[in-house]
């Protein structure tokens, strides 16, 4: 079974047509500013990655891929608002303040 990739970089990729396609793969990295092999290694970053790709480069590559803000992530990791860390945090220390 193929790992679940953490960008839908490759899908919006797969979209393009042959000559957009090898176009795509030599504006995008200078787009970013950034190197080809970077650009490559985003591709196959998997959700368990720790390795991240900047916030500002996905917001530029769900720009160039005409996406929503946040369309680019392939699943959202669920976390808790600070109001529940902090009421877990003092429940944990024993705090009522």
């Amino acid at each position: 079974m193929e790992k679940r990739r953490k960008y839908k970089i490759d899908e919006e990729m797969n979209k393009l047509n042959l000559p957009d396609y090898k176009s795509a793969i030599k504006i995008i990295p200078r787009e970013l500013g950034i190197a080809f092999n970077t650009f490559h290694n985003y591709r196959k970053l998997l959700i368990e990655d720790t390795a991240d790709i900047p916030y500002e480069k996905v917001r530029k590559l769900e720009c160039l891929f005409g996406m929503e803000s946040g369309g680019l992530i392939n699943g959202l990791k669920p976390c808790k608002n600070l109001k529940e860390l902090i009421y877990l945090e003092r429940q944990q220390n024993g705090s009522e303040n």
